[in-house]
């Protein structure tokens, strides 16, 4: 099995928001929401991952982030997006999108 890491990126009471890293590169993504007892994943990665791959770290998060958690969990559904990444888009990004539109005014 590949050597997956998991990097946090953002948590509330009820969720978590993971990046998904093979050997320093970022390959997909994981958004964990833990209910009061069920816990649902949405879970991105590329198209070249294969479904053993899927399952491999399907397993791995549950084992690693959705185990270790302080939640109560009888059952773990996970709802795979298999594609490439187009953008990351945010509010400083859109700032600074209007300042460049204002400088050529």
């Amino acid at each position: 099995m590949p050597d997956y890491t998991f990097e946090r990126q953002a948590r509330t009471p009820f969720s978590e928001v993971h990046t998904i890293r093979q050997d320093d590169e970022k390959i997909g993504q994981v958004d964990l929401h833990f209910g009061s007892s069920m816990v649902y994943a949405t879970l991105l990665v590329p198209e070249r991952l294969t479904e053993d791959e899927i399952m491999d770290l399907v397993d791995l998060i549950d084992e690693d982030l959705v185990a270790t958690s302080d939640m109560p969990r009888d059952d773990f559904v996970v709802t795979v997006y298999q594609g490439r990444e187009t953008g990351v888009y945010s509010d400083e990004v859109f700032g600074e999108e209007e300042l460049e539109e204002e400088e050529e005014e």
